[in-house]
Parts: C-alpha cells; structure tokens; sequence
C-alpha cells in the first residue's frame, strides 16, 4: 500500500487513522432546477461533490462564488449569488479540480417598487401590466404599472382602490379588479377606467375563457361569472381563502383555481363548465398564481416538498393516473406568472417582476 502526502491512497485514511471523504473529479449530472432566480437554492446532483480531506468544495454561478448549504458525495445545495445573471455552475475542489460546466438559467429583474398580489398579464405585444395593491382599504397613487419588453415601468392607472386580479379579454382589454370594492374595472389603452361590474364581494383573482365570459373569485368564497351582456351568476363556490383567488382557464375551457389557506397539503381546483368542483392536483404548500402552456400543463406558484418556486403539474396523468408535479424553478416571494407571446415567462414576487426562458409557450385561448 502506497502513501502520499500522509494520506493513504486506500480508503483516505488521515493521521489520526479516521477515514475522510473519498475525492476524485467532481461531475455534475443535472440541476434541480434547472431554473432559479437569484438567492434561491438549487442542488446540484452527481459524483465526487462532497469534502476533499478537509477542506469544502466550491460552488460558481456565472464566475460568482455561491454560498454552499449542503455538500455531500452525490449532492452538492447552493443558493444563487444576488447578482448572478444565466451562465454556467462549476463545482471545484483543492484536490482533484473543477467539473464541466452546466448551465443553469437564472430570472433577470425587469422592475421593482410594486407590490402584485397574484399574476401579472402580458399584452399580444409583450407590454406587461402588474398591480400596486398596497395595504386594504389604502389608495396608492398609482394601481397598475405597465413594463415595456425592456423593462421600463410606468404608470398606467391611478385610481383604483387595492387593485388585486388582472385578465386581458378576448378584444385585447384589460380589465382590473378591486378588492376593497368589490368591482371590476374595464382599463382603455389611455388608462383609463369604467366600472365593468360590481358587488363582487372581495374580488381578487380574475380570467376570461374562450366565450369571452369573465370570471372573478371573492375570496370569501365564490366565484362570479359576468358574460358579455355584464349579467352576474354564481358560477360555483370553495373553501374561503386568506389572501386571495388565483384563476386561469385550460384548454377545455374549465376554470383552474388556487385559494390559499393556511394548510400545507393543498389543492388546484378544477371547476367544469357546470360548476362544478374536481381537484385537478393536491400536495401544494400555498399555491397562488398560475398559468398554462400550450400543452396544456399548469404552472403555480408554490411550494413542493418544501421549496418555494414554480411548479409544474402535467396535464396527462401517469400509467397510475397520478399526476407528478416538478419543481421547474427555485425562487422566493413568489405569486405568479405569466407566458408572453415574446417566448419568456414573466415572474412576480410580492415587490418585483422578473424575467426567464424556460423553454414555455403559453396556452392561446383566444
């Protein structure tokens, strides 16, 4: 048996005779995710990512030093530098040198100083509207911002009180809600605002279905139907929320929707063009904004197993007719998103908007 350096070849063995780490060139087989935004945690799954000897390995994100949270031999967890743009993950040890790289995607800042409470909406021509909501009751100066493609915010309505959901109709409209009147406005390219309908209790989360009908959800537990005429009804009722409704429609035409509680094992609701109730998918830790692709595979803001970000459900069930959702983005504060017709996906947190690929086109209902 050969030694070198004090430490034997076989086994590692140190002075004192404890067995350290096996070593050897990191490799780095995949991320989870594959998708983050900065400060979110990401691990990184292969070969020889543990301690070598004594000494941690290290992580890069975009040539940036990530702080390390967990090292071991087939996993290695990080959290995203703050300034770290898209770029490559290098692990490196003192011993045996650094991996290949792997690219990891990382969401860019378009805007902040807004405070969105679900989904934003993005415009045919990629202009992007979110919402100062501010605190109940408490007018803000201004209600929604719009953001150019660029990332230059500016204001587009000023008096709508705790403005809260957002939906673009069919025509190209966009229509606001307000949660502390209970109405929903109907906003002009000016930005200028007429009352839509009202008396919608705590009006949240809003979406248009294919027919043009507008849905809206009050919290306390209905959701409205208006039809084009601006008649209301009742289009079915849920458990009650303690922030808000989240909505979107499916390529069916059903109504997707997310009510947060204060449980962790919660659901997406799937509800029919009766009314009627069906749990789409469950094992969701506060789900809030969500959106579908073209596949017709839902994305939400929640936690899965623990960690925050953007979760993707199928739309197919398995061979078992489960569905089996993935992390497909790391990423904290979030309550919504949206698809833009630009090919990116748009991020809101509870004070910004960011920007990422992930490789998603929107579902087109209209």
């Amino acid at each position: 048996m050969t030694q070198s350096n004090g430490i034997r070849e076989e086994g590692r063995e140190g002075a004192t005779g404890a067995k350290l780490p096996e070593s050897g060139l990191p490799e780095i087989a995949s991320l989870y995710p594959a998708c983050a935004m900065p400060f979110a945690t990401v691990d990184a799954l292969g070969k020889n990512l543990g301690p070598s000897g004594s000494q941690l390995p290290m992580v890069t994100v975009d040539g940036q030093n990530a702080h390390l949270l967990e090292s071991r031999a087939e996993r290695i967890t990080f959290r995203v530098p703050g300034a770290a743009t898209t770029g490559e993950v290098i692990v490196s040890n003192h011993v045996d040198g650094s991996s290949k790289p792997v690219p990891l995607r990382v969401a860019r800042e378009l805007t902040d100083g807004l405070h969105p409470i679900t989904s934003p909406v993005v415009s045919a021509s990629g202009m992007v509207f979110t919402t100062i909501s501010g605190s109940r009751g408490k007018q803000t100066p201004v209600s929604v911002v719009r953001v150019s493609p660029d990332g230059r915010g500016t204001p587009f309505v000023t008096d709508i009180m705790n403005a809260s959901g957002l939906a673009i109709s069919p025509t190209g409209e966009l229509f606001v809600t307000s949660r502390a009147e209970g109405t929903i406005y109907q906003v002009d390219p000016a930005g200028q605002t007429m009352t839509y309908a009202e008396g919608l209790g705590i009006a949240t989360g809003a979406a248009f279905d294919a027919n043009g009908d507008l849905f809206v959800g009050d919290r306390s537990g209905t959701i409205f139907r208006v039809n084009k005429e601006q008649q209301i009804f009742v289009h079915a009722t849920i458990e009650p929320s303690v922030s808000a409704f989240h909505l979107a429609v499916n390529a069916q035409n059903e109504l997707l929707v997310t009510a947060p509680t204060l449980s962790s094992n919660e659901c997406i609701w799937r509800i029919d063009a009766l009314g009627e109730k069906h749990v789409f998918y469950q094992g969701l830790g506060r789900p809030q904004g969500l959106a579908v692709d073209a596949e017709g595979d839902v994305y939400v803001a929640a936690s899965l197993h623990g960690r925050r970000g953007i979760v993707r459900i199928p739309n197919k069930p398995n061979a078992y007719g489960k569905r089996e959702a993935e992390l497909v983005l790391s990423g904290l504060n979030l309550v919504g998103l949206a698809f833009s017709p630009l090919g990116t996906t748009i991020l809101a947190t509870n004070q910004a908007l960011f920007e990422v690929d992930l490789g998603v086109e929107g579902l087109r209902l209209y």
